[in-house]
Parts: C-alpha cells; sequence; structure tokens
C-alpha cells in the first residue's frame, strides 16, 4: 500500500513540475527538482562550518588561541558563554548563517505562507545535524500558542519536523510539546528578556510522557538567536524524563542580541 502511495505521489509530482516548472526559491531560475536552489543563490549563502562551538553551534573565528574548552585533537570547541553557563541541551547545529541572504528566506516561509520551502531547508538541517540525527530518537517541534497557530495557520516548526522525519525515518510528535502561556513576540526583545518571557511557558502533553522517558529528542525550530525558547523548551523535555535534548534550526543568529 506504501509502494502505491509514492507511485501515486511521484506521478503527482511528475506531472506538477510539467506543467509548472520548479524555480530557485531564491532567484526564480528553473531548477531541476522543486525546493533546489539555483547556483547563484546557494553561493550567496552563509552556511555554518567549523571551527563552531561544539555545545550551542555559534560559530566561531579561527584562532590558535581558542584553546579552552578544546578537546583532543584540536577540533571541537567550546565558547566561553557556554563554558561558564552550559545550556539545558546537549548540542545546537543550524545550517545557515541567520544574514542578510537567509534572513528573507526564513521569514518568507516562516510568515509569508511559503510553505513548499520546507523541500529546500530540511535537507540542509540534516547534513548540518551529522550524527545528531542517526542518534536520535524522535524529532519534537518548538510548539506555537493556539492563538498564534490560529492567525498564521501553520506551524513552520513542525512543517520541517514532518520533512525531517520523511527524509531521515525519525518519528515527529508535534503535539508532544504544548506552548501553556501566550507570550508576546520575542522579536524586539534582549537576551535576558527573551529568557524571562519564555520561563515556564512549555508543557509536556501527558499522552507523551512514556513515549518521551529514557529518549534522545531532536527539537527543532527555525531560527537559534539567544537560545532563550529551545533552552526552556529542552528543560522542559528533560524534566519529564528525556534522557538528552539535542536542537537543529535552519539558521543561526552570529553572536547574542
Amino acid at each position: 500500500m506504501n509502494k502505491a502511495k509514492q507511485l501515486i505521489s511521484n506521478a503527482f509530482n511528475e506531472f506538477i513540475d510539467r506543467l509548472l516548472p520548479p524555480r530557485c526559491i531564491q532567484t526564480g531560475q528553473i531548477v531541476e527538482a522543486q525546493g533546489m536552489l539555483a547556483p547563484a543563490a546557494w553561493a550567496s549563502l552563509n552556511f555554518i562550518a567549523s571551527p563552531y562551538c561544539k555545545c550551542c553551534g555559534i560559530p566561531l573565528a579561527y584562532n590558535p588561541e581558542l584553546s579552552l574548552g578544546q578537546e583532543e585533537g584540536g577540533e571541537a570547541l567550546t565558547c566561553g558563554p557556554c563554558l561558564e553557563r552550559p545550556p539545558p541541551f546537549q548540542s545546537a547545529r543550524a545550517a545557515l548563517k541567520y544574514d542578510e541572504a537567509s534572513r528573507p528566506l526564513v521569514l518568507g516561509f516562516k510568515h509569508g505562507d511559503k510553505t513548499y520551502m520546507t523541500a529546500t531547508f530540511a535537507p540542509l538541517m540534516i547534513r548540518a545535524a551529522g550524527k545528531m540525527i542517526e542518534n536520535a530518537d524522535m524529532l519534537i517541534p518548538v510548539p506555537l500558542h493556539r492563538w498564534r497557530l490560529l492567525s498564521r495557520r501553520y506551524n513552520q516548526s513542525a512543517m520541517l519536523s514532518a520533512e525531517l522525519a520523511r527524509l531521515a525515518d525519525i518519528p515527529s510528535y508535534p503535539l508532544a510539546l504544548r506552548r501553556i502561556r501566550a507570550t508576546p513576540s520575542q522579536g524586539h526583545l534582549k537576551a535576558a528578556e527573551r529568557h524571562a518571557n519564555v520561563r515556564k511557558a512549555f508543557a509536556v502533553h501527558p499522552a507523551y510522557l512514556k513515549a518521551i522517558a529514557g529518549k534522545s529528542v531532536i527539537l527543532v525550530d527555525d531560527v537559534f538567536t539567544t537560545g532563550a525558547t529551545v533552552g526552556e523548551c529542552a528543560r522542559t523535555l528533560l524534566k519529564a524524563g528525556a534522557r538528552r535534548v539535542d536542537v537543529l534550526t535552519i539558521a543561526r543568529v552570529a553572536r547574542d542580541i
């Protein structure tokens, strides 16, 4: 049955591609498949590569003096803030730097109804995740409060989680984590204000407590800014019995606001 559904889906997608040729989401150029980026768009994006903090994933400037927190082999570094105050999650990874090149793409996906961009972002996120995906038991997206979900009509993190689940063959549980308190937008808040804003704003749905207990969870979101939201979500999941929590996002702000 699943094979028949896949064949039907492939045939339908091929028909749509012939009717409406797939185009690059940034340049508008025709590309081979939905979600692909044209070479010019690909070249404009800034992918996060080593060196970066092994804990929070923030890009680090290469500096021989950055030996504090360095592991044997000289590749894995821990940034100062993570050494001073380790976050509740085990590690965080993002595919792109959140900058002038990636920001329009992410905001178009998040607020502009460009939900088809999950096909663009998910493979990049899996590439950034590396072994994190191999060791995970489940994916859980950062939830929206019901009133914000009603106004936005979709949860972009849940859509990413569903596509990641499909590509990596890992279950996604979009209802496992709930936002139990409506919070103001984080957009214009400073780091300390963001942490206070989301404190005790999340809870694990009782129906998923048994599924989460003792498991390795990847928390999925769109952008890692200060880590306030994902940090609070990670604390909530760990208190509910998760063995470890890692964070995976499309993009990451290069420094705290």
